[in-house]
C-alpha cells in the first residue's frame, strides 16, 4: 500500500487492541524509510515520519474524548496536505473524517494471522486479505 500511496491520502485503521494497527504503520513507514523508528502515538497523539516520498503522519485517536479535540492537535492541518495520514482508532470520530478516507479493518485470526479489510471511498471494490 505504501508503494501506491500518494500525498494527501488518509487511511483509517480500525480494530481491537492487538489486532495489528501499529504493526501496519511500522510496515508502511519501513517501505518508505527503513530506518524510521515507529512508535505508537497513544500519548503524543501524532508522530510524523519523514520518508523519501512524503511525510507520514501517524495519529492515535484512542485517548481523545470528542471530535473537537481534533482541532486542538492540528489534525486538519495534516489531512489532505503534503503527506499521508494513518489514523489508529479512526472509527471513534467517523463523522469528522474526510470523505476520501480509506478505511482498513483489522481482525486477529489467531496463530499470527490477521485479516485486513479495505474499504475504499471510490468505485474500487472493497478487498480482504489475510496476512
Amino acid at each position: 500500500m505504501a508503494a501506491q500511496a500518494s500525498a494527501g491520502e488518509t487511511y483509517g485503521l480500525v480494530g481491537p487492541l492487538g489486532a495489528g494497527k501499529t504493526e501496519f504503520v511500522r510496515g508502511f513507514v519501513a517501505a518508505l524509510n527503513p530506518v524510521a523508528a515507529v512508535r505508537s502515538p497513544t500519548f503524543t497523539l501524532v508522530n510524523t515520519y519523514e520518508t523519501h516520498a512524503f511525510p507520514v503522519h501517524h495519529f492515535d485517536f484512542y485517548r481523545l474524548g470528542d471530535p473537537d479535540e481534533l482541532g486542538e492537535i492540528g489534525f486538519w492541518e495534516y489531512v489532505g496536505a503534503d503527506g499521508v495520514c494513518l489514523i489508529e482508532w479512526a472509527d471513534m470520530f467517523v463523522e469528522a473524517l474526510p470523505g476520501n478516507i480509506q478505511m482498513i479493518g483489522f481482525r486477529d485470526e489467531g496463530e499470527g494471522k490477521r485479516v485486513l479489510e479495505i474499504d475504499r471511498p471510490d468505485d474500487t471494490p472493497s478487498a480482504s486479505q489475510t496476512i
